[in-house]
């Protein structure tokens, strides 16, 4: 036989049918009482960064996403790397990118012993050399910022004793004093600049990036010749001295790979001229050598341009003087009585 249930008393029965209403009414009292505040107050009422931490500054685009942190990280790339390569890949699968970065990698070592071998100061390099795929549509973004937004360059321009400079009051609302990559400032600045810059033809499509820490004509070579290889100044490694280079796979991932230019010193090289850089003999330091020898080849041709003029002055000077004389020795000879 079930136990019995008693139903509840009337007043425990009045008390929960009331507890919900009540606690509604409560909420609504509070909520008339203390409206919420409008996105203007909360613009104008405290300062923007004090509204957030000190390690999350506000910015237009959520941080939060990947999306954002790959923009982060791609405009720190184009700021602290000097000299990348640009190829386009299509559909390499993981054992090919494994044997390219096998023999990537060997053949830069080679150079870094090779330098160290010639009395060069020890730059292990070959660490420090990424190959990485990148989001290409992220990417053009980052560059138009690392290119078109100079923060530092606007704001020396602003004269706060000018009296047309605006108050940090008639300011826009996007212009909080923050200068970052997400910044809304960032994103106003490069807004109508899609087509802008010169590398922006090539970025489209499956990209990936080689980057260098220095510029190294060597290293560049060495990487070109494994990559993008082309007769006669990037020979390929032959079998025996690089039987690896030779794998089927490696051979396969290599005909999926298509360089299109170069980013050197801030400045966009093509094909062309990504090779005439690769090309540099002794590298920077031959580089330097070329330029002192040009520098001194002009300094000995100034002078022996300046010399020939006071040489010639000094020898017209000369053979006047010369005929002068034999002029006055002429007829005093002349007179003199033969024997």
């Amino acid at each position: 036989m079930p136990p019995r249930i008693h139903p509840p008393s009337r007043a425990i029965a009045s008390i929960l049918k009331c507890k919900q209403p009540l606690r509604a009414r409560h909420y609504a009292t509070a909520a008339a009482i203390t409206p919420a505040a409008s996105h203007e107050q909360m613009i104008h009422s405290s300062p923007p960064i004090a509204r957030f931490p000190s390690t999350q500054p506000p910015s237009y685009k959520p941080p939060e996403f990947r999306k954002s942190q790959l923009l982060r990280q791609y405009a720190s790339l184009l700021r602290s790397t000097p000299l990348m390569l640009l190829f386009q890949h299509n559909n390499l699968k993981s054992q090919e990118w494994v044997g390219l970065r096998r023999e990537l990698t060997k053949a830069l070592r080679k150079v870094d012993e090779a330098r160290v071998a010639a009395g060069h100061a020890s730059e292990p390099l070959a660490d420090g050399i990424k190959i990485q795929i990148i989001q290409t549509g992220i990417f053009a973004a980052a560059l138009r910022i690392v290119e078109f937004y100079k923060p530092d360059s606007q704001l020396s321009t602003l004269d706060p004793t000018d009296p047309a400079t605006p108050s940090p009051a008639t300011l826009p609302l996007y212009n909080d004093g923050l200068t970052h990559t997400l910044s809304a400032a960032a994103h106003e600045a490069v807004v109508d600049t899609r087509t802008a810059h010169a590398l922006a033809p090539l970025l489209s499509g499956p990209l990936m990036l080689l980057t260098f820490p220095n510029v190294s004509p060597q290293h560049m070579k060495a990487a070109m010749s494994i990559l993008a290889p082309s007769a006669p100044d990037f020979p390929a490694p032959t079998r025996r001295a690089n039987p690896g280079w030779h794998d089927p796979g490696v051979q396969s991932g290599l005909q999926k790979l298509l360089l299109l230019g170069a980013r050197v010193e801030g400045k966009v090289f093509d094909v062309d001229g990504t090779k005439w850089v690769g090309k540099i003999e002794g590298g920077l330091d031959g580089l330097r050598a070329q330029l002192v020898a040009m520098l001194q080849g002009a300094g000995a041709a100034v002078t022996n341009t300046l010399e020939s003029a006071g040489r010639s002055l000094y020898f017209t000077v000369e053979g006047r003087r010369t005929m002068l004389e034999d002029e006055e020795k002429g007829p005093s000879s002349a007179e003199e009585p033969k024997e």
